[in-house]
């Protein structure tokens, strides 16, 4: 049976979130940050509440409106995406797993437009990519005047918002984001209804969806639990991860993750350079998730020992993984890997504050988004 590795696109493929890049260049850097963040923040919060029928990732269902009274059209989706990286070593790292015969998804919240164009870029065969298909051919015009009010409105609260010295956290509790949440309910699940516009027409590949996809793949491949791994960093990879993790016999990986994706993952890789994933991709191959949860246990406890005695040419354990890596291990970059299951609460918030450090590195403005 095949082995499948299923990635995530935004954050261990590239490091763009591309529909966030897209409202600040369509609505000017300020403008289109501010409305952006604020939806996220409330998809956030109403997708940890279980709202019925609502995933984590629905922002981009959610920016539809905003994105359709500002004319924005495929290609201008394509074009954002142009300029979009790719994750140090994401490349390197495809090629190696299909040369041994994986079967490599991407299952991405993206609009299609970004996903086709990263994955392609990867060697990713477009038909193993699932993602978020906007429909951005409609008449806008009934709502042009509501979403300029509500625009407006973000952005005087946003700006209050912002001359708290509060954290992220404290921020959401304020009457201030109480009264932009109020907003945001009162636009998505009345007014907009009442004109005759499906907020939720988009099906926005998020949440537990993801989870549904990856399982009809293993199904359609013939392949079984204990050939696949999972990688993603965020809320919308949480219930993937958490789906593969409670399998039994696969591997979910989280890569500089935040606080909602840690906590769902059997292993984390923290680093700028995604090809330290092969470290475990080795360790499932030669022993399945035990030993791929072994051996990040113990690159917890040797890993910088091991790679200085690797740079001075000493023999280090076969049980380190590290073949794939050899002459990339020479001036590698600062990694950790994370036996993430086996965490108490202390190793947790240490676990959770690498991810942290290492997911603003990589992502830059759109590390702090959910």
């Amino acid at each position: 049976m095949p082995r499948v590795i299923f990635f995530d696109l935004e954050g261990p493929l590239s490091p763009q979130d591309n529909a966030y890049e897209l409202m600040r260049r369509v609505l000017g850097d300020e403008r289109g940050a501010a409305i952006f963040e604020i939806i996220s923040k409330y998809d956030d919060i109403i997708s940890m509440e279980g709202r019925e029928n609502y995933e984590p990732g629905d922002t981009l269902a959610l920016i539809i409106p905003f994105l359709l009274v500002h004319g924005v059209t495929a290609a201008d989706i394509k074009k954002v995406s142009d300029s979009a990286s790719l994750v140090s070593g994401a490349r390197y790292l495809c090629d190696v797993l299909r040369s041994r015969g994986w079967k490599i998804y991407i299952i991405s919240t993206s609009y299609e437009q970004h996903a086709l164009n990263i994955g392609i870029r990867l060697g990713v065969n477009p038909e193993n990519i699932v993602c978020t298909r906007p429909d951005l051919n409609q008449d806008a015009s009934f709502m042009e005047d509501l979403i300029e009010e509500v625009e407006r409105e973000i952005l005087e609260l946003y700006n209050q918002m912002h001359q708290m010295p509060l954290e992220d956290d404290a921020l959401v509790k304020t009457d201030v984001f109480n009264t932009l949440r109020m907003r945001l309910d009162t636009l998505f699940f009345e007014e907009l209804p009442e004109m005759g516009y499906d907020v939720f027409g988009v099906r926005v590949i998020g949440g537990g969806r993801k989870a549904e996809a990856l399982k009809e793949i293993v199904e359609r491949e013939n392949a079984d639990m204990s050939d696949v791994i999972a990688v993603g960093d965020s809320i919308t990879d949480a219930k993937m991860l958490d789906f593969v993790r409670r399998s039994g016999d696969g591997l979910s990986v989280v890569f500089n993750g935040n606080e909602y994706a840690v906590p769902h993952a059997s292993a984390g890789l923290a680093s700028t350079d995604i090809r330290f994933l092969l470290i475990l991709c080795d360790a499932f191959e030669h022993g399945g998730k035990d030993e791929a949860l072994m051996t990040a246990s113990m690159w917890e406890a040797h890993g910088d020992e091991w790679v200085r005695r690797f740079k001075r040419c000493e023999r280090i354990p076969e049980s380190a993984h590290i073949s794939s890596l050899s002459d990339f291990l020479k001036d590698a970059p600062l990694f950790f890997l994370h036996n993430i299951e086996h965490a108490d609460e202390r190793k947790m918030n240490e676990i959770l504050q690498t991810h942290k450090i290492f997911r603003r590195i990589v992502r830059e403005d759109a590390g702090k988004l959910g």
